[in-house]
């Protein structure tokens, strides 16, 4: 039995519930959590999950009790994977996403590709599941 996902990226978004509503749509991520902040539009923590394992964290960027987060919008870079990668390419061009690489084999033995989201975030995502331990 494989164990449940410990490692969660965190990102932050001047528009989070932008952010929210394109990586669903463009990406496939299934919207697990949102908590609103005091003013409209503010997030102070969302969860999306990878329907094949995992997920991400994010939240607005600067937020109304005047924290600010950590980790600059347009500053991640994210790998994630898929069985699927030829569909959720086709998903994230129709959907405008900006791609950075496109859908190729590499030489490690991975399908893949790069895309940036609205705020300028790097998403990769492949069927490279990380060299096996032996």
């Amino acid at each position: 039995m494989t164990p449940a996902p410990t490692v969660w990226p965190g990102l932050s978004y001047h528009d989070a519930l932008g952010g929210i509503r394109f990586l669903v749509e463009a990406f496939g991520f299934v919207e697990h959590l949102v908590v609103p902040g005091e003013t409209a539009g503010e997030v102070v923590h969302a969860e999306l999950l990878w329907p094949e394992g995992g997920g991400v964290m994010l939240g607005s960027a600067v937020r109304s009790a005047g924290e600010v987060e950590a980790t600059s919008p347009g500053a991640a870079s994210v790998y994630v994977v898929t069985s699927e990668p030829d569909a959720v390419y086709a998903r994230c061009m129709a959907a405008g996403a900006t791609e950075v690489r496109g859908l190729k084999d590499e030489d490690y033995g991975s399908r893949g590709f790069t895309v940036k989201d609205p705020e300028g975030n790097r998403w990769s995502f492949g069927d490279y599941r990380g060299a096996s331990q032996g």
